[in-house]
């Protein structure tokens, strides 16, 4: 850091990413993109939207936000696009969190929740996760703070029900509820359906994940009219031309073409399923997950270890250290060829392993 730097950042630590390496061909595993590529009509899409990029985006990115409303049986005033989910996130703490009303979120979740507080200098409460890194709904009843809470949840996979989000949002009448729904097209339960019956909820939800679009940058948020004027208020104090207009034409034919990425989440739930089933035949602990990744753990060999073994192989998983999580791997969920490397190689390290406690 230089000396001129804000003294307001001097602890500030930045949200670290999965690693990127390019030194050579990996099998990666370890940031949660989808193995399967967009359809090919979003490429064209993208391609002729490109031809006018001397031109600004459309701020209010009506094109998607219509088709947005149309999928999700919501009004267009209740939707907001935003530059991945992270940003809808991030506007929640401008407009919801303050000195007065903390950000509330869970002690092992979404990294980036404790970033946002402290870039906006925010007081914050982590709440412990059960041993069984389950939540338990009633910890979050009447905590007088903006609550944050992925899910499903990552790193773990675990995720509340409904109903139990609605508890969540009942015993909270007057503060607002953040439910960040990164990969619940896996197998979780949206309550976007709920954004007309409590007007305290924020919904967020990523093109990132499902639908291939990772590298195109593009979330939702749902809330009530109100909530999204707030949060277009930060928006157009900051960013206006947030969705640029190849994201924006990309996110619109995305949906146009649901039933592709309906069929290839369903493979990968397969190939989630499939995955762990081995794993636990190969003696691993592993969390329920409804998501496009597995949280697991085994005796044998600790999660940095074998983290790095497999780097050595070819293959790439994220190990996130922590406390509660460092004897712990995820492992994003891929093509089934690509969980079958995947599976041998941790079977190699596995015997290595043993063969070098036995020398």
């Amino acid at each position: 850091m230089s000396r001129f730097l804000s003294k307001k950042y001097a602890d500030l630590t930045p949200y670290v990413p999965g690693e990127q390496p390019k030194d050579m061909q990996y099998v990666k595993l370890n940031t949660n993109e989808s193995p399967f590529a967009p359809p090919y009509a979003v490429a064209k899409a993208v391609e002729k939207e490109a031809k006018l990029c001397r031109l600004y985006s459309n701020p209010t990115c009506s094109l998607l936000v219509d088709k947005v409303a149309e999928v999700y049986n919501v009004k267009p005033s209740q939707v907001l696009p935003t530059n991945g989910s992270d940003e809808i996130l991030h506007f929640a703490f401008m407009a919801f969190c303050d000195k007065d009303t903390p950000a509330i979120f869970p002690d092992v979740t979404y990294g980036f929740y404790e970033v946002f507080a402290q870039l906006d200098g925010v007081p914050y409460k982590k709440i412990p996760l059960m041993e069984d890194f389950s939540i338990d709904v009633r910890d979050y009843f009447g905590v007088n703070g903006t609550i944050f809470i992925a899910n499903p949840n990552a790193p773990t996979g675990l995720a509340l029900s409904a109903m139990q989000v609605e508890e969540i949002l009942q015993n909270n009448p007057d503060t607002i509820v953040v439910i960040d729904e990164a990969y619940v097209d896996f197998g979780g339960e949206s309550v976007v359906p709920l954004i007309d019956k409590y007007d305290n909820l924020l919904v967020t939800q990523t093109f990132s994940k499902s639908r291939s679009l990772a590298g195109a940058r593009l979330g939702l948020g749902f809330a009530s009219e109100k909530l999204i004027a707030d949060l277009n208020a930060m928006k157009y104090s900051t960013n206006p031309y947030n969705v640029n207009r190849m994201t924006e034409r990309a996110g619109y034919v995305a949906l146009c073409k649901q039933a592709y990425f309906d069929k290839k989440c369903k493979m990968i739930c397969e190939n989630r399923e499939y995955t762990a089933s081995a794993l636990k035949n190969l003696g691993f602990t592993v969390l329920p997950s409804k998501t496009n990744f597995l949280f697991v753990t085994t005796d044998a060999i600790d999660g940095k270890t074998l983290y790095e073994k497999l780097k050595e192989k070819g293959v790439l998983i994220r190990h996130l250290g922590g406390e509660r999580t460092a004897k712990y791997n995820r492992v994003t969920i891929g093509t089934k060829k690509q969980m079958d490397v995947f599976l041998q190689k941790v079977q190699e390290v596995l015997k290595e392993q043993k063969n070098g406690k036995n020398v």
